[in-house]
């Protein structure tokens, strides 16, 4: 039925296990586009610097992207000086964490994914294989007696 309404990738993203799209509550929105030769991932990631991301492999598939803010505290991440008074503080002021981890499809080049962060925004590449590999499903012989 999710194939019939979403086409994929959409339906892994809607109805699948938590693994495939989880989403720590922060404010590292994610876009996936789908070109002929590649997968990319673009994540809002405002402050962040290369040096506070990591972008990971795990468990064959699975790319595990998480960042680590540096904990400035507000008057040292917006230059304020001492005895100013905060009225309003909504752009990100103290440490700011996240975390996604997204499965990727079958027919994907793992050894040659590329990321770059420019602009508060982390790009990811992830080359489609022209050559996919062979289906996992295997047919099991059913027997009157195990």
């Amino acid at each position: 039925m999710a194939d019939a309404i979403f086409g994929y990738p959409f339906n892994r993203l809607f109805f699948s296990p938590p693994i495939f799209h989880q989403w720590s509550g922060s404010t590292a929105l994610m876009d996936w586009l789908e070109s002929p030769n590649a997968h990319i991932f673009k994540i809002n990631v405002p402050g962040f610097n290369k040096e506070d991301i990591k972008v990971e492999l795990e468990d064959g598939n699975i790319l595990h992207i998480r960042g680590e803010g540096s904990g400035k505290d507000k008057e040292e991440s917006h230059g304020a000086t001492k005895g100013t008074v905060w009225h309003v503080a909504e752009r990100g002021t103290g440490k700011k964490d996240f975390s996604r981890d997204i499965e990727l499809p079958e027919n994907v080049k793992l050894d040659q994914i590329k990321a770059q962060v420019e602009n508060g925004v982390l790009t990811i590449v992830v080359p489609k294989d022209a050559n996919p590999k062979p289906s996992k499903l295997r047919s099991i012989n059913i027997t009157s007696k195990l």
